[in-house]
């Protein structure tokens, strides 16, 4: 009797496990969004920003984090969508965003956290060409959680250094 035995979970070919990853959701101008959780660094109260004269209206200014100035950028803004307002559960999520090797550590203002969630790749949607209210190349894909659309972003272009650098400069 010749019997191939396959562990639970396991399977006979060679392709990948679809493993989830875990992604922070927040609130940010109605909207829901959410990130790798491999980027957020903390979340902290919204509190004491430094404003910076000359800056783009995306930059709300610049924090004080354990010794170390961090921009913080208005993500409402960074989007095109005006300046968020400031309410009771406005927070600021640390994050670190990897281009070209190289890290910055930037804070976004959001209305609120939400969750942590565990989403696997194979449910990850692209967005549509049309009707998105931010950037595309923002966008790395969409989800739906409990009967609502999360936006998932690719925060390496939403936080991208080199290109607000240039619009400052502009």
């Amino acid at each position: 009797m010749s019997a191939s035995a396959v562990m639970p979970g396991t399977s006979q070919s060679s392709l990948p496990v679809d493993e989830p990853l875990q992604y922070l959701t927040f609130l940010a101008d109605q909207e829901m969004y959410a990130v790798n959780t491999l980027s957020v660094r903390e979340i902290i109260e919204y509190s004491q920003v430094t404003t910076v004269p000359m800056m783009p209206a995306f930059l709300r200014g610049v924090i004080n984090l354990r010794g170390s100035v961090v921009p913080v950028v208005d993500l409402k803004a960074r989007f095109g969508k005006g300046v968020a307002q400031l309410g009771s559960r406005t927070c600021i999520v640390i994050l670190e965003a990897a281009k070209e090797g190289e890290s910055q550590v930037l804070g976004v203002v959001v209305d609120s956290v939400s969750e942590v969630i565990e989403i696997l790749d194979s449910d990850i949607r692209p967005a549509p060409a049309f009707g998105n209210h931010i950037r595309t190349d923002f966008i790395r894909g969409m989800t739906k959680v409990r009967g609502e659309f999360v936006t998932l972003l690719q925060i390496e272009h939403v936080l991208c250094v080199d290109e607000m650098a240039g619009l400052m400069n502009a």
